[in-house]
């Protein structure tokens, strides 16, 4: 989960790892430090906090060289502070680390019964002192210490490590955590993620599970998980350094709601034809060997907002395409034995394609014999590498820690692969299908009339940004919704929000009712509408705030709430697309006003590549 950088090159390393580690900090912000090797030997500089926090250290010193390495921490073992932040050091080995070493504590008991002296509290200074021991025994063969040493690891890491005494090569190794390498003409650099590289190349190699590295002028030389030279081919990463910068917005959040209609247009681009008569994913021909699907039944496997994205993902394929589709969460999938076999097709679903649980759940999966698809925003990432086929969502760098247009980018993904299912099923009638494109080719235009509608939103987050409790409600197809929205405020304003199918309120949610209480219900005219606004006036009636998100027009409803969030009306599969947008925003605005940190809510990470 952690965000890490490494540099050898031509120019001064220190503010090349500090920008990498500014465009990571998504990634953790606990604490952060930089490793860099000079003409004076290698300086180390760590602080607890923010980057920020280093940066004001590092404003009143100088720190040169042409090498070095940066770390920002999300803890996992061990407070944060500037005596568990990485750089971690021990004799002339130092170390920055992503992941979590399950066998440390065995590792540290033998490290110090041959005479180390451990100073923090993390899983990581085992990995520097087991190099270093390694390195210290075999008479100074830093290329063996280091594989003697990872050979000795279980659990997942993601490693960047230098020798004091090697001032012009990095050595790198994966397994489980994520691992980019960039090269240049006058630099080698490698990251933890696309952002940190994309002011230097575009072109960019995905180290593999095993995979051993040492970056040097030189080149880039690869060993495979058996010490044989690997090859990892370029993959061309289509985005720019400013696609992960913040464009005038005060949070990186804001900015990445309002980019959803830009968005949402290149998830369709090349996916629709020009006459919208039919969807074409090419991208998914290996699991439609002659047309035809490999597979009978469907698994969803996700986490978080992912998940949000694959309950509605089931409603779209089951209601479409008539596919049978179970949704679990990844971090349970694999300790229920569940029945699978080579016709059930799994489908994970993550942002990044680094998330642990999910990756997990994958590979079980592939040990089982099962076709996979990924649905994943990031090219190369470790899900899409080992599915199938993957089902990019092009939603570009999101830096927020709370997704919002990597959610909506899932969504529509996810109503194309459905109707692209029963297409090639037989399943849907032309004029159907051409009915359906009609109303996803609608959907960036609607959400962008959405957001016209952001002040309107920011008055009611103010209003109920003091609350105790949030109840959000919805059924259907709106129910995930639901669930999306209430994770989205507690995420980043730190309020207790929870969200339930609306018939269920009087089943035992409705006791948390109070006055005041603010219940937020997505109630466009469907076929439940008028059952929505049954629990809303039961709510109502014990003294709750209701708002609504409800569609333009609607007089009815606003009569019998106390505040609307209004979105234009749209088909039955693209409203709660459009529905999620002011939930969005009222998270933000709720937040912002709190003074909250919007970007980099505490606990949290963007990726969580540990389980």
């Amino acid at each position: 989960m952690c965000g890490i950088i490494g540099y050898v090159g031509r120019e001064n390393a220190t503010p090349i790892l500090l920008e990498g580690l500014r465009r990571l900090e998504y990634r953790g912000y606990d604490s952060a430090g930089i490793a860099v090797a000079g003409k004076n030997g290698v300086r180390v500089e760590r602080s607890e906090g923010k980057l920020g926090m280093l940066e004001g250290i590092l404003a009143n010193t100088s720190i040169e060289g042409m090498m070095g390495i940066g770390h920002t921490r999300w803890a996992t073992h061990g407070r944060p502070s500037e005596i568990n932040a990485h750089p971690h050091r021990a004799g002339d080995v130092i170390v920055v680390h992503n992941g979590i070493i399950e066998n440390y504590t065995e590792l540290k008991r033998c490290l110090i019964e041959a005479g180390r002296v451990f100073t923090s509290e993390t899983d990581t200074e085992v990995i520097s002192h087991l190099v270093d021991y390694h390195l210290c025994k075999n008479g100074g063969k830093m290329r063996e210490a280091v594989s003697s040493a990872v050979n000795e690891l279980s659990g997942s890491y993601a490693l960047v490590i230098i020798n004091v005494n090697e001032t012009d090569r990095l050595y790198v190794a994966k397994n489980g955590s994520p691992l980019v390498v960039g090269a240049t003409s006058d630099a080698r650099l490698v990251a933890s993620d696309i952002p940190a590289l994309l002011p230097y190349t575009k072109e960019m190699m995905f180290l593999e599970d095993g995979d051993f590295a040492v970056l040097s002028m030189d080149g880039v030389r690869i060993f495979d998980s058996v010490g044989n030279s690997a090859v990892r081919n370029s993959q061309h990463i289509p985005w720019t350094p400013l696609m992960a910068e913040k464009g005038g917005y005060k949070h990186f959040m804001l900015k990445e709601i309002f980019e959803q209609p830009t968005i949402l247009q290149d998830v369709l681009t090349g996916r629709i034809t020009k006459d919208r008569s039919s969807v074409n994913l090419e991208e998914l021909a290996s699991i439609f060997p002659q047309g035809r699907p490999c597979f009978d039944k469907i698994i969803i496997t996700a986490c978080g907002t992912s998940l949000h994205a694959a309950k509605l993902g089931k409603y779209m394929i089951e209601s479409i395409a008539r596919v049978s589709v179970s949704v679990d969460y990844a971090s349970e999938f694999r300790y229920r034995d569940p029945i699978l076999d080579e016709r059930t097709l799994i489908v994970p679903i993550s942002q990044s394609g680094e998330t642990a649980d999910t990756l997990a759940a994958e590979k079980m999966a592939r040990d089982m014999g099962c076709p996979i698809m990924a649905i994943c925003n990031s090219v190369g990432s470790s899900i899409s590498r080992i599915a199938d086929a993957t089902l990019y969502i092009h939603a570009g760098p999101e830096i927020g820690v709370a997704s919002t247009k990597a959610f909506t980018a899932q969504l529509l993904s996810l109503y194309l692969f459905a109707l692209y299912l029963a297409d090639k099923l037989g399943r849907i009638e032309k004029q159907e299908l051409q009915k359906h494109i009609m109303e996803i080719a609608s959907v960036p235009r609607l959400v962008e009339e959405t957001l016209k509608g952001a002040a309107a939103v920011q008055a009611i987050a103010e209003t109920i940004c003091d609350a105790q409790n949030v109840l959000y409600i919805g059924r259907g197809l709106n129910y995930p919704v639901a669930l999306e929205g209430a994770l989205k405020l507690k995420e980043i304003s730190y309020l207790h929000a929870e969200g339930f199918p609306a018939g269920e309120l009087k089943h035992g949610p409705i006791a948390l009712v109070d006055h005041g209480v603010p219940v937020i219900a997505i109630a466009p005219r469907d076929g439940t509408y008028e059952k929505v606004l049954s629990n809303l006036e039961e709510v109502k009636a014990r003294g709750a705030y209701t708002v609504a998100v409800a569609e333009e027009g609607d007089v009815f409803i606003s009569g019998r709430v106390d505040a609307v969030m209004k979105i234009p009306a749209s088909g039955k599969f693209t409203t709660p697309i459009v529905a999620s947008v002011p939930l969005q925003l009222l998270a933000y605005y709720a937040a912002d006003h709190k003074g909250t940190d919007v970007d980099q809510p505490r606990n949290l990470a963007k990726s969580v590549t540990v389980e």
